[in-house]
């Protein structure tokens, strides 16, 4: 396969980021639901299991070649234990700090794409000021959506440090995907990579940290793990890395911070949870950054 030339997003990229932004922000209040049942951990191990068998069945059936060598096998290894010490950073910070932190934390992957970007050879891919100042007032407005508290303590540095580096992790699975014979295998191929390096990766995790297999599983929680297994992992996983394949890797990364945005509004249609006025601002932040950042398409 050859390489495809990265490009500004486009009006179809721009649809399609939309919807898997919409798609992870319901994913949070669709996990919760299930964590009275299903362990954190173990639900990620779950998810990651059965992307792998369905995408797996779809790789035999349709990427007759999918399973050839084609010097990916290290990268692909790579992006695989990147993509579980996401999760697993993740879990482990909230033990320690809020939930509101850890999203905002989780969310600084995109400044890591913009940071490793500075050392690809690809210069025109490189974030110049403008991007940098929208980066930063969309991480603003994610703040402030979230309400983000102040208050430190020793726990919360801790839990908020590894958040980060959950962020530092999802960054690098990015760039790992732009930077490597990745970057030129099928989107797929990438995804099941992440999916059968990090299932036994999570499973040992859930079983380190204690987590109990779920006696009892009802249909709300079924359904759960229906969503976050056959649409998250299988449709928009998948939808994300071809994205990565064909565009430039900062601009796409800045749309992710309107993820935790979605989030609050489908905790407020699912969970019934409150939204404030500070959210009307906070919205207007991290628009006017995404626009900042992809302000050159206008150009191109």
């Amino acid at each position: 396969m050859t390489v495809q030339p990265q490009r500004h997003l486009d009006r179809f990229a721009i649809i399609i980021v939309l919807i898997l932004c919409v798609s992870w922000g319901f994913n949070q209040p669709t996990a919760k639901v299930a964590l009275a049942e299903i362990p954190p951990l173990t639900q990620a191990a779950l998810r990651s299991a059965g992307g792998v068998l369905v995408l797996g069945a779809l790789a035999l059936w349709r990427e007759n070649d999918l399973f050839k060598s084609d010097g990916t096998l290290r990268a692909g290894l790579l992006a695989g234990v990147l993509f579980a010490l996401e999760f697993v950073g993740l879990y482990l910070g909230l033990q320690w700090t809020s939930a509101s932190h850890a999203v905002l934390f989780l969310y600084s992957a995109p400044f890591f794409v913009a940071l490793g970007l500075m050392l690809m050879p690809q210069q025109q891919e490189r974030l110049n000021r403008l991007q940098w100042g929208g980066l930063a007032l969309a991480f603003i407005g994610v703040g402030l959506a979230l309400r983000v508290s102040g208050e430190v303590s020793r726990d919360v540095l801790i839990g908020d440090v590894t958040c980060l580096a959950a962020g530092a992790a999802w960054g690098a699975t990015t760039l790992v995907v732009k930077a490597s014979p990745l970057r030129s295998a099928a989107p797929i191929k990438t995804l099941l990579y992440q999916l059968g390096v990090s299932t036994p990766l999570l499973g040992l995790g859930a079983w380190l940290l204690g987590e109990q297999w779920p006696g009892h599983v009802s249909s709300v929680s079924m359904w759960s793990m229906i969503y976050q297994t056959f649409w998250v992992v299988c449709v928009t996983f998948l939808a994300w890395f071809w994205l990565v394949r064909h565009y430039r890797a900062g601009e796409l990364s800045a749309f992710t911070f309107l993820t935790p945005i979605f989030g609050v509004i489908a905790g407020w249609l699912v969970l019934d949870e409150q939204i404030t006025p500070t959210f009307a601002a906070a919205l207007a932040c991290v628009a006017a950054g995404i626009a900042m950042v992809n302000w050159p398409t206008q150009k191109a």
